[in-house]
């Protein structure tokens, strides 16, 4: 059940529509505030307390004093901070570490005592809310899904937009160093006889492994480091299977200071990374997946997907999340809509490029609060580093050249952009650019104008279409943007009223 937030008794300035979860975590407890559009709200807070919960459960079968009291001091002030924050609905779950612990009933008491109504998921619970949180954030997701805790390791056969399989072993990342003290071998012959006896040896073989969970993400931004990766973005990541027993070795030489300097990754999960590693090689072997990759979506985004409607699931994350953004940035609520079926008839894309067109169209307007020498830069800020989910590292990179020449950039192709897609579908991108520039001009960024007029690739030409009232519309700077976009296609520029 979800907790209904009393408001606090002092603060004025009411808040929009805000949910919040708190996750009780074999390793961490995590706070995070969302608020905007259904299938894919914004992240206001996140906070997490490494709590470690799960650490001595193997040895004593309870959590230690230490494990309580960091867990207590975070549910305190997470508790208050959701009712500063005006949040209407918080939801508490826990997971593998209070569901297995001899005292995790003490801790669930102490929540309790706080006005929080905690959930103790299930495994198979657990299992299933990963699964949709990978779907919430690929869709079109067809695998298994690991989601690495820190007290079990659940996996969930996701396909068709729907969990099937699901199962959770005891291989949570804090358990994991008391397996291996066991000797050499040990956790692979672990791994494998768990898989064996739950009948999943063997049933991701060619299938794409989603890595969820902490330590997993930590083990891509080493990867990131250590490859250079132009991007900062985790989600979808990919790791192949031989790349992961070279990272093994990596760990096993590269000095402890040198992880601590490497952005991003938490100096918390630093000492869980070989265990994590090791878990990762043997599941991937024994599983026959072809490789894996990062899901920053999982349990938490899952628990809200499954409270959508099927309408809602259906529902394009990409374009959704867009279309908020563009709403709160821009200037005229219709105008990405009206702008991509306007620009639409000049470009014979696929349904998966159409809606990275669509997406710049909605994202063209956001950055004309900028300065405007900073607006083309803003607009590939967004796209390179938002956060997007549907979306890989290519598609990134033609949304951001899109928008770096429709908010007046230019042609030009700035770096990183060139090592992440490849050059005609980022020259593709650059046509959109243009034709988002002509529209906008034209209309002023209202929709009107744009309704009663249309452009079309015609004979050589690329025809401009007024009608007569609309004909003072077509000034210098329209018939500039007009001879840009058709030079881009080769075309001579036609103004037909």
């Amino acid at each position: 059940m979800a907790t209904l937030l009393r408001k606090p008794e002092h603060g004025t300035t009411p808040a929009k529509a805000r949910t919040a979860i708190i996750d009780i975590g074999s390793n961490s407890v995590r706070l995070v505030v969302y608020e905007g559009a259904a299938r894919l709200p914004a992240v206001l807070f996140n906070e997490k307390v490494m709590a470690g919960l799960g650490r001595s459960l193997s040895e004593t079968g309870a959590i230690d004093k230490a494990g309580l009291s960091r867990a207590r001091g975070a549910l305190a002030r997470f508790a208050a901070l959701a009712r500063e924050m005006q949040v209407r609905e918080l939801r508490t779950v826990a997971t593998a570490a209070v569901r297995d612990a001899s005292n995790g009933g003490e801790l669930i008491r102490a929540a309790e005592a706080l006005g929080l109504e905690v959930e103790l998921l299930s495994g198979v619970e657990e299992a299933t809310a990963s699964g949709m949180g990978v779907l919430s954030g690929v869709p079109d997701a067809d695998g298994v899904v690991g989601d690495l805790g820190g007290g079990s390791l659940e996996l969930v056969r996701v396909v068709a937009g729907t969990v099937t399989d699901r199962v959770s072993f005891p291989l949570g990342v804090l358990r994991l160093g008391v397996i291996r003290a066991e000797g050499k071998g040990a956790l692979d012959r672990r791994v494998a006889k768990l898989l064996t006896e739950a009948g999943w040896a063997g049933r991701g073989k060619g299938l794409p492994f989603y890595l969820v969970g902490g330590s997993w993400r930590a083990l891509a931004r080493l990867d990131m480091h250590q490859t250079g990766y132009p991007l900062p973005v985790v989600h979808q990541y990919p790791i192949g299977l031989t790349r992961v027993g070279e990272l093994q070795r990596v760990l096993a030489e590269i000095p402890r200071n040198e992880l601590k300097a490497i952005p991003d990754i938490s100096s918390a999960r630093i000492p869980t990374l070989p265990d994590a590693t090791a878990l990762l090689l043997s599941v991937l072997r024994h599983l026959g997946s072809s490789g894996s990759l990062v899901s920053a979506y999982g349990l938490r985004e899952g628990l809200l997907y499954q409270r959508l409607t099927p309408a809602q699931r259906r529902e394009d994350p990409l374009i959704a999340a867009a279309r908020d953004e563009g709403e709160r940035s821009g200037r005229f609520p219709e105008h990405g809509d009206v702008i991509d079926a306007w620009i639409a008839p000049l470009f014979d894309d696929g349904p998966e490029i159409a809606r990275l067109r669509h997406a710049a169209c909605l994202l063209a307007d956001v950055g004309w609060r900028a300065n405007p020498e900073f607006r083309a830069e803003r607009g590939m800020e967004i796209a390179l580093h938002g956060n997007w989910v549907a979306i890989d590292s290519a598609g990134r990179a033609v949304l951001a050249q899109a928008l770096y020449t429709a908010l007046g950039g230019g042609l030009g192709c700035p770096d990183p952009l060139a090592r992440l897609a490849d050059p005609a579908a980022l020259e593709q991108a650059r046509r959109w650019g243009l034709a988002i520039r002509l529209g906008q001009r034209l209309s002023g960024g209202v929709a009107a104008p744009l309704r009663r007029s249309h452009v079309a690739l015609e004979d050589g030409t690329l025809a401009l279409s007024l009608e007569a009232r609309d004909e003072a519309l077509y000034g210098e700077a329209v018939e500039k943007r007009h001879k840009a976009l058709a030079a881009a296609f080769g075309r001579e520029p036609v103004l037909e009223v």
